[in-house]
């Protein structure tokens, strides 16, 4: 793809997702997010194969349903009430249709069947890209509206989500498909506390996309897109391999590491909520979640390479990809557990 080009289109997903950001006008949050999606689709498409067209096929879809549900829920909200600020959502109907049309663009269960099918598809820069920034503009929606929407709606679909993205990777082999299901439950440990403490979501999203980008960084430097394939990564940068290991643990919220912070903190706000039961349901999807990564790790840094791998052993050549971003997602993934009580205090 030609520099400006690309230069374009990523100008325009940072436009589209900052006029969603600043909007309080119904309209123009539509038009960010859409904006937002034309600028990824040529991105999707920019390799000639069958696969990468059919999950920018699929994806176009899905996000033109979405839109067009959030242009007619603010439409009949507007209708009833006579206002098209996004703080005046109080159409029942409207709320409903709005929830369920944002669901289906961050890929929130029940609504999250193209996410996989989609991330199959897609090289591991743009997987990157839908996987973590495509997520901004539409949380922001929810964070917005959180206390108009209905709040059983918001926990139906918390637990349903930490539940399929859990049950979702545990027999999957592609390594995009696992981070997809990652999404998927993470999105649902973000939703569920929204209505109680909106700065834990934001905490949750932050290490969320600090260490989904070093887990895709990591594999894409690694060339890995199959579970078995990681096997032969010990042998070529063992460095990486172990600290990689540390990252996905972190991922699956094990204590001490960082991504234990915002379950951790979750858990707390739900008991303070008097609901216990709703806790313990979420702990246990994140113990589900915590296998398939342990599986990961155990591939990685566990598998003698390349005796018990089925794949063809890659070449050992100096990579050319720049290793900077990749180095600051890791440092950033493993160390901001002890950042987190100021983060805290900067978003309350």
């Amino acid at each position: 793809m030609s520099p400006y080009v690309l230069t374009i289109l990523l100008s325009s997903l940072g436009l589209g997702t900052t006029m969603t950001f600043a909007s309080s006008h119904w309209l123009l949050a539509w038009m960010g997010l859409e904006i937002n999606t034309l600028a990824i689709i040529p991105l999707m498409a920019q390799h000639h194969h069958p696969r990468s067209t059919e999950a920018t096929t699929k994806y176009f879809l899905t996000q033109a349903t979405a839109a067009a549900m959030i242009l007619f829920a603010s439409t009949t909200n507007a209708w009833t009430t006579g206002e098209w600020g996004i703080d005046s959502l109080s159409n029942p109907l409207a709320t409903t249709m709005f929830t369920t049309a944002l669901a289906l663009k961050i890929g929130l269960a029940p609504m999250h069947f193209w996410m996989p099918e989609v991330m199959q598809g897609l090289d591991l820069t743009t997987g990157l890209i839908l996987a973590t920034w495509q997520k901004l503009a539409p949380m922001a929606l929810v964070i917005q509206t959180a206390q108009t929407i209905n709040p059983e709606l918001l926990t139906v679909m918390g637990i349903l989500s930490t539940l399929i993205g859990g049950w979702g990777g545990l027999n999957q082999t592609q390594l995009r498909k696992i981070l997809a299901y990652s999404s998927i439950a993470h999105m649902g440990w973000m939703v569920i506390i929204i209505q109680y403490a909106q700065q834990l979501t934001l905490v949750a999203l932050g290490m969320y996309i600090v260490m989904t980008s070093a887990a895709f960084l990591t594999f894409k430097t690694a060339m890995s897109t199959k579970t078995s394939t990681l096997a032969t990564a010990w042998a070529k940068t063992p460095t990486l391999v172990s600290m990689t290991a540390l990252v996905l643990l972190s991922l699956g919220g094990l204590p001490p590491l960082t991504g234990f912070m915002p379950k951790w903190l979750i858990l707390q706000e739900l008991t303070k909520q008097d609901m216990p039961l709703m806790a313990t349901t979420m702990a246990l999807a994140a113990l589900i979640s915590l296998y398939f990564y342990l599986r990961l790790c155990y591939v990685m840094t566990l598998t003698i390479s390349p005796n018990t791998t089925i794949s063809s052993t890659a070449w050992r050549t100096q990579t050319i990809q720049t290793s900077l971003p990749l180095a600051l997602f890791i440092t950033a993934a493993l160390g901001l557990l002890p950042m987190t009580p100021t983060i805290l205090t900067l978003l309350t």
